[in-house]
């Protein structure tokens, strides 16, 4: 197990009709002129923008508002929100929605009170080093930025989508987390969230570290949690526990605690934001779409984490494979295990090739070249995959199938 530091500052408040404390919540960490960012108008339509927003203005707090921040979140609105916030006089930045709302008001958070363009962050010219106090009151279950210090934002010019990650300044200061404003997601956009936090785990649990055996079954636990509730959840939109649970699955899966003492991977991430960059597909689509084969290509290059995840996960047992020689019994445990996950994924009305993102002739010379342009020459750490490799990945992905 590797040295780590865990810090999990933000203050999470859980449950029914919570978003009524938004305004006490952001009036106790300094907030006296906030901005407050949203979406599209699904917020506004359900009144959720208008209780937030009183909520704020009855605890003494006035209230500057950004609208129409989209997924796969642009500079253009980060530049919108900074601007809008240094000419209100701004000191804290609330978002409420999912990770796009969330990242954007983040990346304002660095920018307003820095004197270059927050790009410089996410572009690795400069590093944090101040912000405005964020908080969030959460709508899309998914990215799990109301818990990190994370953001990832596309550039416009060149289409250069980023992330952006820090230790302090950017983790929230509070979190409302009210499972029953997800009721009404729509089941796609549900699906993609639950994808996009599995994934995260995986980023995670892929790791050579080795002593990590508490870490492994934090993730293990974590992914066997979101695969018994998703079907629920899928089938029965209203189901508060199961809604619960997901939404509280999407936290964990990114608040760090899985990857504590290890090395991480990220590659599958990274590959797909050139996918989500250049197509605009929903990001846990696009990801759904790489992980099958990435995991496959795995599998023959480093596959004691595949077999294990597919025996502790998955449940593959030593009976689905009876019969196979004794060194082809891994390889097919893996295997089967990859099967099991596409099946799931397709269960959920995911595609799990790049063919069924709707994008049947990717540009593949323009992917990789951006990816490493982006990365360096090479990405992950699992393995490391090189110009190369990501190739041989990122074609198979096109109209993969389990083997």
């Amino acid at each position: 197990m590797n040295n780590f530091i865990f810090h999990s500052p933000t203050e999470f408040v859980f449950g029914r009709n919570t978003e009524q404390h938004t305004g006490r919540l952001a009036r106790q960490y300094g907030a006296r002129r906030a901005l407050v960012a949203s979406g599209g108008v699904s917020a506004r339509r359900s009144g959720l923008l208008a209780r937030v927003c009183e909520s704020l203005t009855e605890a003494g707090i006035t209230v500057c508002q950004l609208h129409g921040i989209k997924p796969n979140p642009t500079d253009t609105k980060v530049y919108e929100g900074i601007d809008i916030a240094r000419t209100q006089q701004c000191d804290f930045i609330l978002a409420i929605g999912g990770g796009s709302v969330i990242d954007t008001a983040k990346a304002i958070a660095a920018g307003v009170p820095y004197e270059g363009d927050f790009w410089d962050f996410f572009s690795s010219k400069a590093t944090v080093g101040m912000a405005l106090p964020v908080g969030v009151v959460l709508t899309i279950p998914a990215s799990g930025s109301e818990a990190s210090g994370n953001s990832v934002i596309t550039r416009t010019d060149g289409l250069h989508k980023l992330s952006l990650r820090t230790q302090y300044w950017l983790r929230p200061k509070f979190a409302v987390m009210n499972p029953e404003l997800t009721f009404t997601l729509p089941p796609y956009q549900t699906a993609c969230g639950i994808a996009d936090m599995m994934v995260h785990v995986m980023e995670r649990y892929f790791s050579n570290t080795t002593g990590c055996e508490l870490t492994d079954r934090l993730c293990e636990a974590t992914l066997k949690a979101i695969i018994d509730e998703a079907p629920k959840v899928m089938n029965n939109p209203g189901d508060y526990d199961a809604r619960a649970n997901i939404m509280w699955a999407g936290t964990i899966a990114h608040n760090g605690i899985c990857g504590t003492g290890r090395d991480e991977d990220w590659a599958c991430h990274f590959m797909e934001h050139e996918l989500s960059a250049i197509y605009d597909v929903a990001h846990g689509a696009g990801l759904t779409a790489i992980v099958p084969a990435w995991l496959t290509w795995m599998q023959a290059h480093n596959i004691d984490k595949v077999e294990q995840m597919a025996r502790r996960v998955m449940g593959v047992t030593p009976a689905d494979v009876e019969g196979a020689a004794p060194g082809a019994k891994p390889r097919l445990v893996a295997l089967e295990g990859i099967r099991r996950l596409v099946n799931l994924w397709q269960s959920l009305g995911l595609p799990t090739n790049i063919t069924q993102l709707g994008i049947p002739e990717p540009d593949i010379d323009t992917l990789v070249c951006k990816l490493h342009e982006n990365k360096g020459p090479t990405v992950g750490a699992y393995v490391k995959l090189d110009h190369t490799m990501t190739r041989q990945i990122y074609q198979s992905a096109i109209n993969y199938q389990p083997q």
